[in-house]
């Protein structure tokens, strides 16, 4: 199989790339590799892709370039010929997009136009891209289900990330693109994102600064591991997204279509508070955090929990690393990363 990621050199694409790389898979990377956050780590998680492909001998390119440069994304299709593709690429972050909400949409909304149109033009036979669990925005009803509407996001990010399941739902009614939206919730890991709470936390506590504790710790999050995270991904791409034949227009579900349409939660489905999430990371490191307590931020959600049910009926699978478990791989690969 030929398949194009994008955001290779961000963290789930890296680790994605990768797992398809070591099955035989042949893997075209596609990243711009912006300065969102410190480009070492992904200049680092692009040579770990090399080593990978060297070491099985698998098929792997890489394109450093823009998806919101339409003649770049076409070239690399015309070029390449993917038969599936997984969109990874993404301006992220819920704080950032407070601050530039131009940057995700040339990212989450140019980029992904400029993707649906290439799959569609070169005959595709499935796009899977992430969504993400803030979709969800002001709805309460634990836990997430994707047969939910999902209509009041909280902020920008999240507007932008519906977005994309719509315009996707869209070509797969057009033009009977299958495509398949993914929502993640909290993923974390080894090669996590350095903007991300874990990754933070632990660096402060290891250099003795106190950690910036939101909502008083007091909000839930279902943290999902990174290789569970991959492996919904890799078997749902796997599924092709078909038609629905029991959808109902007088009753549409969300998360199906008539349409080759799916939605599906990746997540842990085991919420876990804050407060506990830090103290697996104090344990992990064996010292304790000194935590500035402060009010819930703007855009933030007080708590999120993924039914999974869809996925598990879909792809025989559900996500079940234990946050301490999780944690505690994060902070050995950070202590080997920075020699620590």
């Amino acid at each position: 199989m030929k398949v194009l990621v994008t955001g290779n050199a961000g963290f789930i694409g890296f680790h994605t790339a990768k797992a398809l790389i070591e099955r035989g898979d042949t893997v075209i990377g596609f990243d711009v590799v912006n300065d969102y956050y410190d480009r070492s780590i992904k200049e680092a998680r692009l040579q770990v892709l090399e080593q990978a492909a060297r070491k099985t001998n698998a098929g792997y390119e890489f394109v450093r370039a823009n998806l919101a440069d339409a003649d770049v994304v076409n070239a690399c299709f015309k070029d390449h010929k993917p038969d599936r593709v997984i969109n990874l690429a993404a301006q992220a972050g819920v704080r950032y997009s407070l601050e530039n909400p131009h940057a995700y949409v040339e990212s989450n909304i140019v980029g992904f136009t400029n993707l649906l149109e290439a799959c569609r033009h070169h005959a595709t036979e499935h796009l899977t891209y992430a969504s993400t669990s803030s979709v969800y925005g002001a709805n309460t009803r634990m836990p997430f289900s994707e047969h939910e509407g999902v209509d009041h996001p909280l902020q920008f990010y999240a507007a932008s990330k519906r977005a994309n399941e719509q315009m996707a739902h869209a070509y797969s009614h057009l033009y009977r693109l299958p495509t398949t939206g993914l929502r993640f919730f909290t993923v974390y890991g080894p090669w996590g994102r350095p903007d991300m709470a874990l990754f933070l936390f632990t660096r402060n506590i290891l250099e003795g600064k106190p950690i910036k504790v939101f909502n008083h710790g007091n909000h839930t999050r279902d943290f999902t591991y990174i290789d569970d995270i991959v492996e919904g991904v890799i078997r749902t791409s796997d599924k092709i997204a078909e038609p629905d034949a029991d959808w109902n227009s007088d009753n549409p579900d969300p998360a199906t279509s008539n349409a080759p349409f799916r939605i599906f939660n990746i997540g842990n489905n085991a919420p876990v508070k804050l407060g506990e999430y830090i103290a697996a990371i104090e344990d992990a490191l064996g010292m304790k955090a000194e935590r500035e307590l402060l009010p819930l931020q703007p855009g933030d959600v007080p708590d999120t929990f993924a039914d999974v049910g869809e996925l598990v009926e879909a792809v025989g699978y559900k996500p079940s690393t234990a946050v301490r478990d999780g944690v505690k791989a994060f902070v050995n690969w950070y202590r080997e990363y920075y020699g620590v």
